[in-house]
């Protein structure tokens, strides 16, 4: 099995006077000039390029609008750009405001069960009791013997000492759901993609999910390879996969791979990119997949 992470960034299909477009890979509104509706399209050729070019059997998606934005992007985009289709997939609402939730692509069977509407005081963890736990959601699925956990905690603004909290018990939040899941954790199969948002200097956040709980497996990477976001001269890795230790053991030599041939040329790196990218757009997302093979799975 090929399994994939990838923030798309803000991926949302808007119908103005009656006709179908997507969004490009932007923040916020660009305005609706001839240049900005250019630029969406170009950008969602680019998002769809790479996702053709990885080839994954599953596909984790963060930042999809909703089932119609995926479904759009998926019938015509994607089967634009070549890729073959991925029959099964799943965008369920989440607790962002603006939409951004979690969806999953796969070329086979699954059932996505939602947590959204957990509360800290449900897995016995200490927090605001108004609120549920997760900044957007926890998307679990199972694939075989494989269970996926896909997640994108709290970006970190405006409040980067807050924001830093509240990922850390997202985190907690999802090893609750894992222990309560499996009678022994260490033992099963699973994985915990997605956006984890962790800056790339500090403490990290993520903390209770790695060892000796879990196998942080970019750790695998070269050190020189692992980042998948850039912005100025900062670059990080806040995308992650993060295996649970049997998993890690019985795939000793997966090692996440980037796929940077869509990010802005401004991101720099040595990996080329797609012919259509720019210095700052179009680009397929401010942030690059990340692709992982589970032989035998």
């Amino acid at each position: 099995m090929r399994v994939l992470t990838f923030n798309v960034q803000n991926l949302r299909l808007r119908r103005p006077e009656g006709r179908e477009r997507l969004d490009g890979a932007r923040d916020g509104s660009d305005g609706d000039s001839a240049l900005d509706r250019a630029l969406d399209f170009a950008d969602r050729r680019l998002t769809a390029a790479v996702l053709a070019r990885a080839e994954a059997d599953v596909c984790a998606l963060q930042e999809v609008f909703d089932r119609d934005s995926l479904d759009y992007f998926h019938d015509h985009l994607l089967r634009g750009a070549g890729a073959a289709p991925w029959p099964w997939r799943a965008c369920l609402q989440g607790n962002d405001g603006a939409g951004r939730d979690l969806a999953l692509m796969a070329r086979r069977p699954f059932a996505a069960q939602s947590h959204a509407r957990l509360r800290a005081g449900d897995l016995g963890l200490d927090g605001r009791a108004d609120l549920p736990v997760f900044s957007r959601d926890l998307l679990a699925a199972d694939f075989g013997p494989l269970t996926l956990f896909v997640v994108h905690f709290k970006a970190p603004w405006p409040d980067p000492e807050a924001a830093w909290t509240r990922r850390h018990l997202e985190a907690w939040a999802v090893r609750r759901v894992i222990e309560r899941r499996f009678a022994d954790p260490a033992a099963a199969l699973w994985l915990v993609l997605g956006d984890v948002n962790d800056p790339p200097e500090g403490a990290r956040a993520v903390a209770p999910l790695l060892a000796p709980f879990g196998v942080d497996l970019t750790r695998r990477m070269p050190e020189g390879e692992r980042w998948t976001w850039a912005e100025g001269e900062r670059r990080g890795c806040p995308d992650a996969m993060i295996a649970s230790p049997a998993l890690a053991a019985r795939v000793p030599h997966a090692v996440p791979r980037a796929i940077r041939a869509g990010l802005a040329r401004s991101a720099g790196g040595d990996q080329p990119r797609l012919p259509d990218v720019g210095d700052d757009r179009p680009h397929a997302s401010d942030h690059a997949a990340l692709l992982l093979d589970l032989p035998g799975l």
